[in-house]
């Protein structure tokens, strides 16, 4: 049953946090497919922290799956650590914490992952922790081998549970229980409520005479009149009156009454308890005597006490906030960076103190102090921080704090922060190449964190090559440039240890590197670039003046670092790629194009403007005895493969055709080539053989467009001729051939569907979008002029195909009258 294995997966989480000094646990369960790792148990820490982290894929780089994988522990001592082993991890919870990852499973079979979160400490995680959490997992992976022994699921399904945490141990509230019949004054009553009265034993003789003797006499009649009122209405809620203590010292106590359902309407009988609420109203009262204010958020951040004197520091009643989390209800404290701060708290199980902005004319500061059931705060007026002059007002007003400090209003964070780092992220996942990737970075992180100065530096040989710098002095890096990796410079030895380096002011880093070369900046961060362990490079930032880096904002650009590395080292493996490809296609597209007397021809090909830049159109021109075929072709897709593939039928079509086959013969033989090499790809192509004595064209079409003719006297034609399906279609597929002859001043147009495809268009517009342009020619245009003017008015502006374009132009002086013969399909007169 579900009920067995999440009890189990509740004592685990509950034994863990008894015995480790641990305030946070939760339990991953493999999903049914073991693809992806679940949240299913979670303790000590809000679930709407855990949102992002509720499903992790199994073979993702997170500590969890790398724990589930491997089946080792995976222990994080520091934030240092997280940063750097895992910069996914520390991105999503940028907070200092301790963390251990244990498998859970038995007899070879995993299960899952218990996770443990303790505050940040210099001792990292003990190793008798340790010991007490792998024994706490081993002891739930044998509980989950027994339910899937007796064929109980064990696999994560349904919404993750919280387990409640036992309550602070401060002095409990005691409640009494008693049953009084008013008509007849007899009341009984349970021990808890003769204590509550101070009866001792034999003291008490069980009637409401008696009772009312420890009542302060002053309250009588209030008690008196709390039992009229639950009679005529019912109940009777929380009624307060007084009991004589020792040495007839009162002290208060609650009733809470109702008349039972068994007794008829009209009856004297009540049943209710008793609260003693000495230790609460006491500890009420001392707060509400603070002239600070004092609020308390649970787990989730909802407000659930607020003090009087907090009330005009935010401007706002109880009943305004209490139920309501404080950046929701108080617009100023909308900006998502105070969130954080109560983020930051909860995770690291420290003290952290902020500034925040009261519009229009105030500084709130703010601090808050955690454990696991959520955090007290306390909120007083402050002084305006150095900086602006006056508070900025709105949402989105106010400045980051520290762990350890207030912090000032001019720093980094907020809205603006946030919006440039998913910028970032957004830009990094699109970027393809090296120059994409450094452009990205250039962007987002100087104005998200208030940078002047960015360089970029990738490894080569051992050796750091300047790849990208945004506001550096002119020459000031060239002293830097093939700067060995092992070199005693901050940016070759973020990278060599793998840690990332701060310096909060000049001093620092002076002290540190003595000698070092120094422009007018007065804070540096250098950041390791390491993908998957390997060595990318380093990118430093560089402040103005002096900067205080928050632990959030070291968290931040070090995750950010992994990302970039990751980046650019998938951009790195593309441009070799691409490289690769670029020269293969060009080694496979004809250098120049033969000269035959009578004709001219001239080409253009461009790649297109997304994803690999290479695909498989080409174009030939072959001189085969006295004529000249014209070939022109298209494989689809846009990548290696796909340049492969053209290669090979490329020089098919030149062996067949070079062996004097008629083009039907060429496009026959070409299609069996491609089903026999079964590259899993599709082709079209168009091959014309013109014969220049006569003009004599015969037309063989693959699936492809038409070629587009212009006439001696101006017009141009779409030449819709017959033709057979697409390469590597049919095996037993024919391609009927069209012939025609052609007068001297005629121009023949081959090209691929990458000039003429427009989004907007449907592609016989674009064909005749490409006859109309053709059509508008010049008298005496050059052939090359032509091509570079058909690419740019036919051309789509958002192409994103190859173009492969074959221009031939028959010469002659005269003038035909008419249009182009038809001579016939096949070679029949027609």
């Amino acid at each position: 049953m579900v009920y067995e294995r999440d009890a189990l997966l509740a004592e685990a989480v509950r034994r863990v946090l008894g015995s480790t000094g641990a305030y946070a646990a939760m339990v991953y369960l493999r999903s049914r497919d073991r693809r992806a790792l679940v949240l299913r148990t979670v303790a000590g820490v809000p679930l709407s922290i855990m949102s992002p982290f509720r499903r992790i894929a199994a073979a993702g780089p997170l500590p969890v799956a790398v724990c589930f994988r491997t089946g080792r522990s995976v222990t994080l001592a520091d934030a240092e650590e997280t940063m750097r082993r895992f910069p996914q991890l520390a991105v999503g919870l940028p907070y200092d914490f301790v963390s251990a990852y244990v498998p859970v499973g038995h007899g070879g079979e995993r299960f899952g992952v218990l996770s443990v979160l303790w505050p940040a400490s210099d001792d990292g995680v003990p190793s008798l922790e340790c010991g007490q959490l792998s024994a706490v997992a081993s002891r739930l992976g044998a509980g989950l081998s027994e339910l899937a022994a007796a064929g109980q699921s064990v696999e994560a399904g349904g919404d993750a549970a919280v387990v409640e945490l036992p309550p602070p141990s401060v002095p409990s509230t005691r409640v009494g229980l008693f049953d009084w019949d008013v008509a007849t004054g007899a009341l009984a009553a349970d021990v808890q409520f003769r204590e509550i009265f101070g009866f001792g034993p034999g003291e008490f003789d069980g009637t409401v005479f008696c009772l009312t003797g420890r009542i302060a006499p002053g309250d009588v009649p209030e008690f008196r009149a709390a039992a009229r009122t639950a009679l005529e209405r019912g109940e009777v809620l929380a009624a307060r009156v007084r009991v004589l203590g020792p040495a007839g010292r009162p002290y208060p106590v609650e009733l809470w009454a109702r008349v039972p359902g068994a007794v008829s309407e009209g009856g004297t009988h009540l049943v209710g308890a008793v609260l003693d609420v000495r230790t609460l109203t006491a500890a009420a009262a001392a707060v509400e005597r603070l002239r600070d204010g004092v609020f308390s958020l649970d787990a989730d951040g909802l407000i659930s006490y607020v003090n009087r004197a907090a009330e005009p520091l935010l401007r706002a009643t109880r009943e305004e906030l209490v139920g309501h989390h404080p950046w929701e209800v108080l617009p100023w404290l909308a900006d998502p960076f105070y969130e954080n701060r109560y983020r930051a708290a909860l995770l690291s199980q420290q003290p952290t103190t902020f500034l925040a902005a009261r519009p229009p004319d105030g500084w709130l500061a703010f601090s808050l102090f955690p454990d696991a059931h959520g955090v007290t705060g306390r909120v007083v007026a402050a002084e305006s921080p150095p900086g602006p002059a006056e508070p900025p007002a709105g949402p989105g007003a106010g400045g980051v704090g520290s762990t350890t400090g207030v912090g000032s209003a001019t720093g980094t964070g907020g809205v603006g922060s946030t919006h440039h780092l998913l910028q970032l992220a957004s830009a990094l996942t699109e970027a393809v190449t090296v120059r994409d990737v450094c452009r990205a970075v250039a962007e987002e992180i100087l104005p998200a964190f208030g940078g002047q100065e960015l360089a970029i530096y990738g490894v080569h040989e051992q050796r750091l090559h300047l790849v990208l710098q945004a506001g550096y002095p002119d020459g000031f890096l060239d002293g830097f440039e093939g700067t060995p990796i092992d070199a005693r410079v901050p940016g070759a030895e973020t990278l060599s240890t793998g840690t990332p380096i701060f310096f909060e002011s000049v001093r620092e880093l002076a002290a540190a590197y003595p000698g070092l070369a120094l422009d007018e900046m007065g804070a540096w961060a250098f950041l390791p670039l390491i993908a998957s362990g390997r060595p990318v490079g380093s990118c430093i930032l560089g402040f103005d003046r002096a900067h205080t880096f928050t632990l959030e904002e070291r968290g931040l650009l070090t995750g950010l670092g992994g990302f970039i590395a990751q980046a650019l080292e998938r951009a790195r493996l593309y441009d070799a790629e691409f490289a690769l490809a670029r020269g293969l296609q060009q080694a496979l597209l004809p250098h120049r194009l033969p000269q035959v007397p009578g004709l001219r021809t001239a080409a253009r090909y461009l790649p297109g403007t997304q994803g690999m830049e290479i695909g498989g159109d080409w174009y030939d021109a072959i001189v085969t005895g006295a004529d000249l075929t014209l070939v022109i072709g298209d494989v689809e897709g846009h990548s290696v493969a796909a340049a492969a593939a053209m290669g090979q039928l490329r020089s098919a079509v030149r062996a067949f055709a070079s062996g004097g086959e008629p083009p039907d013969r060429v496009l026959v033989r070409t299609n069996r080539l491609l089903l026999d090499l079964d590259p899993g790809l599709l082709a079209s192509c168009c091959l014309v053989r013109l014969t220049p004595a006569d003009g004599t064209v015969r037309i063989g079409r693959a699936g492809h467009l038409p070629p587009v003719l212009r006439h001696p006297d101006g017009g141009a034609e779409a030449l819709y001729v017959p033709g057979g399906p697409l390469l590597g279609v049919d095996d037993r597929a024919a391609y009927p051939v069209s012939e025609l002859r052609l007068r001297p001043g005629s121009l023949l147009v081959l090209y691929t569907d990458g000039l003429v495809e427009d989004p907007e268009l449907a592609i016989d517009q674009g064909v005749d979008r490409l006859r109309a342009a053709l059509a508008r020619g010049r008298a005496g245009e050059e052939l090359e002029e032509l091509a570079e003017r058909l690419l740019r008015e036919v051309g789509s502006t958002g192409r994103v195909d190859d173009v492969a374009l074959l221009l031939t132009a028959v010469e002659g002086t005269g003038r035909a009258r008419g249009p182009a013969t038809f001579v016939g399909v096949d070679g029949d007169e027609g």
